[in-house]
């Protein structure tokens, strides 16, 4: 071999070296800024109803449970049999519990985590795809100023962690196209997603086989791939069988195909949404980097021959039509589509960057962000007229309004520094809402539970079903007071009266005025809300 080409091996190895440092670099930061966003003031706020109250309680229920009971395996709600949904992320809250105690914090703490990690994995997927490093930089940097993102990845959820299980999956899927050893992790990271969202997993693993199919068919008949996919599937089919063995037909009727999206929907929403609901949702919550939308749309399409053209297509496509079929929808079922709009912003803006120098930014840019600007700049006016208690909301609103006027003027410029401003501005904006007490808007929805969870807890140890007034179940309510609380209509609250020996009844003062109750006993009362008994002393 001539000396030349010893001389290129050796610059080769070195630059492979720096490129390496590089990207371990970037996976630090990256992990950093995500960590630090999705932690601040993470147990600042009570838990909020649907969701995050029944994911704590089947925890601690869990946590609770004595040595040898199985609860495990076989997790209960308020005591009755709870199957509804695979036990892997109330595992990992139950753990936390065992570290930490039972809180805010330790219960929100394990889905952070893990959805903080999404952002690093991104980035891979991005240097996987794309020839250019600052296309995955931007996309992770895009993906974790994502307001659905940040606000649900916080949540005691299942979603955040099926969100960075699928970046896993769809990690593996394109290494194994030059290393079938990553098969394994297809198959692995599969079966996790089952294991924590049911259902679900058939729907994001139906993305990376339609992208197989697309791109690289060869892999579908590969027999790593259905081995990897076997021995990923073993759990999930063996923690199936067990509640088959142990609820019988109960069981099988609960976990229907359509159940995962069907029950919880018809419980929070109590009606199905129209095929573009999540369309809407898309143009409510993707703000800013949905103005890129129309010029990433078009460069896709004209790329559609190349694999990261394939992969975003599929995964937004394939995904976004699977759950708009689906007649009942809920906001968080969009979620795992977010980091393939993220890398689609991300090669365009990388594209961007590359041509600025023969084309001005598209004057929709401008406008669109002025518009954003305007729309901020209200919002922090309208706060300030308030009372001092918004005064979070003035800063953060404002903090938005000067992110997108600079924004505005830098594309007006042709100043590419532009989108430096975009990131850091919505990442600030972002940790502003995070730290302050609105990041939970949903908490406003009813009553705040903690000081009536507080009231009920302190009235009587012993009794552990109540009946309320109130027109539905709070999950929340339930994890704090440590009781069943009951919904009831009026007639149901008066034959309870009439035919229980010693009921408890949680009323507001009208439902109390019509109910037109005898021999009644105020325990106590909080929030405009009354725990009521009998008095026996005067039957």
């Amino acid at each position: 071999m001539q000396e030349g080409s010893f001389i290129w091996i050796h610059l080769e190895k070195q630059h492979r070296a720096v490129e390496k440092w590089i990207d371990w670099l970037w996976l630090i930061v990256l992990l950093f800024a995500a960590v630090v966003l999705f932690s601040i003031n993470l147990g600042g706020l009570p838990l909020r109803d649907w969701d995050e109250g029944t994911v704590a309680q089947v925890a601690r229920e869990i946590w609770r449970a004595p040595a040898g009971s199985m609860r495990w395996l076989y997790p209960t709600l308020g005591g009755e049999p709870y199957y509804n949904k695979p036990p892997l992320m109330h595992w990992l809250i139950a753990w936390a519990y065992s570290l930490g105690g039972v809180n805010e914090l330790t219960t929100r703490l394990p889905s952070a985590i893990i959805t903080a990690n999404s952002v690093p994995l991104l980035y891979c997927i991005g240097r996987e795809i794309f020839h250019q490093r600052w296309a995955a930089v931007y996309s992770a940097l895009i993906y974790l100023t994502m307001l659905p993102i940040v606000r649900h990845g916080r949540l005691a959820m299942l979603d955040g962690a099926v969100v960075s299980l699928l970046m896993v999956m769809m990690l593996c899927v394109l290494r194994s196209r030059r290393d079938l050893r990553y098969c394994l992790g297809i198959g692995i990271s599969f079966g996790l997603i089952c294991l924590t969202k049911g259902m679900v997993g058939i729907l994001l693993g139906a993305i990376a086989a339609v992208f197989l199919f697309w791109d690289t068919p060869r892999l579908l008949t590969s027999y790593y791939l259905w081995i990897g996919i076997f021995i990923g599937s073993l759990p999930v089919v063996a923690w199936h069988s067990a509640q088959l063995l142990h609820y019988g037909y109960y069981f099988a009727q609960i976990n229907s195909v359509d159940q995962p999206f069907n029950q919880i929907g018809k419980i929070a929403n109590g009606q199905s949404e129209a095929p573009w609901y999540y369309v809407i949702e898309l143009l409510k919550w993707t703000w800013p980097w949905l103005v890129f939308l129309p010029q990433t749309a078009r460069l896709t399409w004209e790329n559609r021959s190349l694999s990261w053209a394939k992969l975003i297509i599929v995964w937004t496509g394939v995904y976004l039509l699977l759950i708009s079929l689906i007649s009942i929808k809920l906001p968080w079922y969009i979620i795992p589509i977010y980091p393939s709009l993220a890398l689609g912003f991300g090669f365009q803006l990388a594209e961007t960057e590359n041509l600025r120098l023969f084309s001005s930014y598209p004057r929709a840019w401008v406008t669109s962000f002025a518009m954003l600007a305007v729309a901020a700049f209200a919002g922090s006016v309208y706060c300030s007229w308030g009372s001092a208690d918004k005064t979070d909301l003035q800063m953060i609103f404002a903090a938005v309004a000067l992110t997108m006027t600079l924004a505005a003027i830098l594309v007006e410029r042709g100043d590419g520094q532009f989108l430096k401003i975009l990131i850091w501005g919505s990442y600030i904006s972002l940790l502003l809402l995070m730290k302050s007490n609105y990041w939970v808007w949903e908490l406003g929805e009813a009553y705040p539970v903690k000081p009536v969870a507080t009231m009920i807890a302190r009235a009587n140890p012993t009794v552990r079903q109540i009946y309320t007034s109130f027109a539905y179940s709070r999950p929340s309510l339930d994890f704090y007071s440590d009781r069943t609380i009951t919904p009831a209509s009026h007639g149901e609250l008066q034959y309870y009266w009439q035919f229980n020996a010693q009921p408890y009844f949680l009323l507001n003062a009208s439902a109390l005025s019509n109910l037109n109750l005898k021999s009644i006993k105020l325990i106590d009362q909080a929030e405009g809300w009354q725990l009521i008994t009998k008095d026996t002393n005067r039957l």
